[in-house]
This record gives structure tokens, sequence and C-alpha cells, in this order.
């Protein structure tokens, strides 16, 4: 009979147990082996998607909605019909319509797909602050940098049933998607510079493919790329890896170009559509006006927008102290999209805008910039004290600093947060739906001004779009100096905007004056449905 000592059958329950705890360790291991940066990109991106839900911004109505209508559509997105006539700008781009595509495949054309779609580019543009703003001056002003985009005013107050100043976060639009891209493909261009051989060559390929996706996004992103040379240059990446940046950039442009013509048969219907949109503007424009765009942007709208006005003077003071290259690259990023902007805003011509600088939305692509300098500023600055000073003053600074910035970031917080006088988020729009369901068979047909309609799609259905009420929608165009004979068809639904639409008729509402009959209203008052007169 074979004998075994302890030590053996110690070895060998070891091992029986060994197999047992190894996916923990290798998971342990994996963890450890991540790079910081991959968990903080996630920490910011699951914040990004948290605050989407915080404010939970029901799917807006037109150009979202054609986005919308585009997707579910494609191929077959006809350019001469309506609605696609009116926006083929919208239709046509390809880095947004095919992704929204995609996930109605696999979640339904519902909200959760929308919501999905919106998150998706609020977690570019977010994340994409983060790291470029991390690869040039680290993670605490990568993080900073996250952290004040996220609860910025501009990125929470987008919800017209509230109060709105720009439609941002939770939007399908292309300004978050293509602005986040294009910060991904800078932050891949940062990497690359300290890389060498076919590790560089990889994440310049990288950054050619996410810079080139942002021009699927939005068009005018373009006039970044023509700084692509001088970029590399500030890197001090050589010159003829403008070609490997190059080379994938074209190959997406061919794509695009077949796509466009399988689908449109014409390989330019993306290109046109967006060169000739434009014209006459219905706010008032003069080229000085024009001219101060970016200021206007910035202040006009809420003053907290003052915060990126600051962090690009931050940034020229620390380029003329410094003279780093960092901030150089900051500068010319900023320049390459800033005067091409302000120019089509109407500096050539008032009477024909082709971009409407003075909106927020159209600057969320120098954002990270501007902030990537700004902190960058702060840094360089901090490090240029003279030696003799260094002894007593760093010291103090050392722990003044840090108790400043808590302090500021403090009041930052307090003050983006104050900004938003409460969260409607969608309440009115669920209760609607389900109001709606369980009146299927009483209630045939809705009217109301097409800005509601537009929306009430995605209420008529369940969140993975399946139907909860079979009636009708009949619309009407929200301009129309009166209320037409249609607003009478039946029950009509009604709000009184709050955000910076106009209200239909001239500021009509529905009144027990006049024969309406109030049939149901939301618990916070902001959607109602009147029964008109009999």
């Amino acid at each position: 009979m074979p004998q075994t000592t302890t030590g053996e059958a110690d070895r060998r329950a070891g091992d029986a147990a060994e197999p047992s705890r190894r996916p923990a360790a290798r998971l342990l291991a994996r963890v450890r082996r991540t790079r910081r940066a991959v968990w903080l990109a996630l920490l910011v991106a699951a914040s990004a998607v948290g605050v989407q839900y915080v404010l939970m911004t029901p799917p807006l109505y037109f150009d979202p909605h054609y986005v919308w209508l585009a997707a579910r559509s494609w191929p077959d997105i006809p350019l001469d019909q309506w609605p696609f006539y009116e926006v083929p700008h919208q239709v046509t781009r390809l880095g947004l319509v095919l992704p929204a595509r995609l996930v109605m495949t696999v979640l339904g054309d519902g909200q959760a797909a929308y919501f999905t779609v919106a998150a998706l580019g609020g977690v570019a543009f977010f994340t994409g602050t983060y790291l470029v703003v991390r690869a040039l001056f680290g993670d605490v002003a990568g993080l900073a940098s996250a952290g004040i985009l996220l609860v910025h005013p501009f990125f929470t107050l987008t919800n017209p049933y509230g109060q709105e100043i720009t439609w941002s976060t939770g939007a399908v639009l292309p300004d978050m998607p293509g602005a986040g891209l294009f910060a991904l493909g800078m932050a891949a261009l940062v990497v690359a510079s300290r890389r060498a051989g076919r590790v560089q060559t990889r994440w310049l390929v990288a950054a050619g493919l996410l810079m080139a996706s942002a021009f699927l996004v939005r068009e005018f992103l373009a006039f970044l790329f023509l700084a692509i040379p001088a970029y590399l240059a500030l890197l001090r990446i050589p010159w003829r890896r403008n070609i490997t940046v190059g080379a994938p950039m074209l190959g997406v442009l061919i794509l695009n170009l077949v796509h466009n013509q399988l689908v449109w048969g014409s390989p330019l219907a993306g290109i046109s559509s967006a060169a000739t949109h434009g014209g006459k503007s219905r706010d008032y424009v003069t080229r000085e006006l024009a001219a101060r765009s970016f200021l206007r942007a910035m202040h006009d709208w809420h003053p907290l927008g003052t915060v990126f006005v600051v962090a690009l003077a931050l940034t020229i003071v620390g380029w003329a102290v410094t003279r780093d290259r960092r901030l150089s690259l900051v500068l010319v990023w900023f320049a390459t999209l800033a005067v091409p902007l302000t120019v089509c805003a109407g500096v050539l011509d008032p009477d024909d805008i082709k971009l409407r600088a003075w909106l927020v939305r159209y600057w969320f692509a120098v954002m990270p910039a501007l902030l990537a300098g700004g902190f960058g500023s702060l840094i360089l600055l901090y490090r240029t004290i003279p030696p003799g000073w260094t002894a007593r003053l760093r010291l103090r600074l050392r722990v003044a600093a840090p108790a400043l910035a808590v302090a500021l970031g403090a009041a930052y917080a307090v003050a983006a947060v104050q900004a938003v006088p409460g969260l409607p988020r969608d309440k009115a729009w669920g209760e609607l739906r389900g109001y709606l369901a369980a009146h299927d068979a009483d209630i045939d047909v809705l009217v109301t001004d097409r800005r509601l309609a537009q929306t009430l799609t995605f209420y008529t259905k369940d969140a993975w779009g399946e139907r909860t009420w079979h009636g009708e929608i009949r619309d009407w165009p929200h301009y129309s100096p009166q209320i037409p004979r249609t607003a009478y068809e039946g029950p009509m639904l009604y709000t009184r905007w709050r955000g910076m639409e106009s209200q239909i008729g001239y500021g009509w509402s529905p009144s027990p004056a006049e024969g309406w009959h109030l049939m149901w209203k939301s618990t916070d008052g902001i959607l109602q449905l009147w029964n008109p007169p009999s």
C-alpha cells in the first residue's frame, strides 16, 4: 500500500483548493494591473450617465426627433420628402444616425434606446474631456475639468418644460458626441507623443479614426483638422507621422462617400447638405455681434459661462509666461475652430449665416481645450515661483492651495446646482403615458402643437417601443398665429412653455370661459388634457 507524507497530503489539498481560488485571484490581479486612468475614466462615464438619469430630459422635438426618424428609417431616408428635406444636414450625419439605428435594433425604438444613444454621446464628451486634460496635465486637472462640465448649467439646464438654455445632456444631437470624439482623438495624439515604434503607430491610427468619426457626427469639426500638422509639431511627433494619422481618416471618408452614394445616390450628400445649410437668421445679427460670438455664447446664456472666458485668459497668460508647448497646443486647438466659427456666424455677410456661433453648443468642441489650458496654466505658473521664495512661500501654498481649491470647487458646485431651479425630469410625460394606456379604448385622437406631438410619440409606447396607446395624434405648426380648426377635433394636449419656446397662438390657452373642460393634468401641472367646447 503506497504511503504519503503529511507534506504531500497538504500539497494535494492545496492543489485541490487552488482551482477555486484561481478565478478570484486572477480577477484581483487584473484589477491591480489595470491602470488608474481606466478606472477614473469609468468613474467619469458612470457619473455622466448618472447626471443624465437625474435630469431625465424627455426626448425632444425638431432636430433630435428628425435624427431619430432618420435612424428608424435607415437606409430609406428620402431627402426630398418631409420632414427630411427641412433638415438634410441633420439626417445625413452617419456618425449619429447609424449608432442610433444599431441601438434601436437591440433595444427597440422607444425611450430606453433614446436614453442610451444620448448617454453614449455624453460619455464620449465627459470622458474625452477627462482623458485629454489628464494626458496633458494629470489626473487632478482631468477630473476637475470633467467635474466642472458635468454640473455646469450648460449641461444641466436642458429641459424646455422646466428651464432651458441649450440642448446638451440627454439630447440626441451631434454636438456632444462630436466634441467628445475629437477630444478622445487629441488624447490619443498626446499619448502617442510619449511612445515610439509600433505602439506610437497604434495610437496615431486611433487618433485618426476618432477624429474622422467626429467629422461624421459634426461636419464643421473638420476645421480642426487643418491644424493636425501643427498638433504633431507641438507634440514633437515626426512630420512623416502625419501620414499615419491621415490614412485612417481618408479610409473613413471613403467609407462615408460610398455609403452616401448607395443610400442617396450622391457621395457628397452629407457635405453638400451641410454646405448649403444656413441663410438669413431669425435673430438680429450684425458683423460686430458676429465677431463677439464666443463671448456672447459664454456670457449671454448663463453667468457661469464666464468660467470658460477666464480659462481662455489664464491660458493666454500662462503661455505668455511659460511658452509651454502644451499651452500652445491648446491655443491652436481653440483658434482653429474659433476663427471659422466666428467668420461663418455673420462677419462676412450678416444676411447669410452658416453657423450660429452665438449658441453655446457650437463651442462644445473647444471646452476641453479651454479647461486644459486653464488648469495647466495654474499648474505651470505655480512651478515658476522663483527659487528664493520657495522655502517659505511653497510651504504656505502647499497648505493654502488645496484649501482654496476645495473652497472654490464647493462654491462653484453650489452655484451650479442652485442654477437648476427644479427637476421636472419627464415625470409629467410618464404620468401621461400611464393615463393614455389606461384609456386606450376611450381616447381615439389627441391634438396638439407639433413640438408636443413629437415628444408625445415616445409616450404612446413603453420604454422598449411597444405601443400602449393606439390613437391618432394630429398636430399643427406651433408658430401658427391662431389656433387652427383641427385643435377642436379631440382632446388637446397643452403646456405653458417655460423654456425659450414661444407660446402657441401668441399666448392663447384653453379656458373654461371659452367652453374648454379640463379632463386631466399631471401632478406638477406641466401637462394638461382639455376637452374642446361641445
